[in-house]
């Protein structure tokens, strides 16, 4: 079994990744601190089986995530945390939680779940093979998905959002306007057009995929610049993510790609320096290129 372990604690994530490898249940193919760092296709491409996921965190709670996830991971959710609240509990249940691990972590009881779960989790799936193999001998043929537009779509916000997380920057307030922009551009690719609009049309069109056609003039205005500032934000939290993996390994695979795609090579000189304590010339201010970092986005999301 492959897990994942989502928890704002490093001790409660290390003390999972032990009980689980000591036991010899699985292996865990990754972690994160808090739940605005998972998505389904995260978890789809790592092959994850059984996710364990906190109830209470920072920026994302476990309830929020496993309401986003839920409808598309084919695994299992088990929900730790030490607020038994009846309702929340209740609730966790119905988005589809499997089971509730409560802290402090009790190793026989971590152990005991793990296992059912796992148990369930083989069975569910032998019989799935079963019905598919039952299924493919009475009908003598497969049926092929539908390759349709949005499941392309589709395809292109997941891998956005794969570059968004590798950028640093899945948790910040900008990367939905960044999502948004992504789908709104390869609509206009489908339609023909290729050219990438100039930045304010772009953001008319999110807000227009928001809010409607209808929406009055002084929202458009107000929803431009906030939209932007969001973005400007999460462009220079990439900007910083970049150039500290820079600083800290040179030849680091992310940093060679992206620091000279997404940005001004200058720009992240500077950032290494500022990150350093080290003065640069004063009188040469770096400026974040919106419109470079939204096609190069594109462009690696569509590769």
């Amino acid at each position: 079994m492959k897990f994942f372990i989502v928890d704002d604690s490093a001790t409660i994530r290390v003390m999972l990744s032990n009980i689980i490898e000591e036991e010899c249940l699985g292996t865990i193919v990754g972690e994160v601190e808090d739940g605005s760092e998972v998505y389904s296709d995260i978890l789809s491409n790592q092959g994850v089986d059984i996710l364990l996921i906190d109830l209470l965190m920072p920026n994302r709670d476990g309830i929020e995530t496993v309401r986003e996830i839920s409808p598309f991971f084919q695994g299992k959710i088990i929900m730790i945390s030490q607020v038994e609240t009846k309702d929340m509990i209740g609730e966790a249940y119905e988005l589809g939680v499997d089971h509730y691990i409560t802290k402090p972590i009790n190793r026989l009881e971590v152990v005991n779940i793990l296992k059912k779960v796992s148990e369930h989790l083989r069975m569910e799936r032998s019989l799935s093979d079963i019905q598919k193999s039952l299924s493919f001998l009475s009908d003598g043929q497969t049926h092929k998905p539908k390759n349709d537009f949005r499941t392309h779509q589709n395809r292109i916000i997941n891998s956005g959002k794969n570059i968004l997380l590798e950028l640093g920057i899945i948790g910040e307030s900008g990367n939905k306007d960044l999502l948004d922009i992504l789908a709104i551009l390869e609509k206009l690719e489908k339609d023909g057009i290729r050219e990438t609009p100039p930045l304010k049309e772009l953001y008319e069109k999110v807000i227009e995929k928001r809010h409607g056609s209808s929406v009055s003039p002084k929202i458009v205005k107000k929803e431009i610049k906030a939209g932007e500032q969001r973005i400007r934000r999460a462009i220079h939290q990439a900007l910083e993510h970049i150039a500290s993996l820079g600083l800290t390994d040179y030849t680091n695979p992310k940093f060679e790609n992206y620091s000279s795609s997404f940005f001004d090579y200058s720009q992240v000189r500077i950032k290494m320096l500022e990150l350093e304590g080290k003065k640069h010339d004063e009188n040469y201010h770096s400026r974040i290129n919106i419109k470079k970092f939204i096609q190069a986005l594109y462009m690696e999301a569509n590769g």
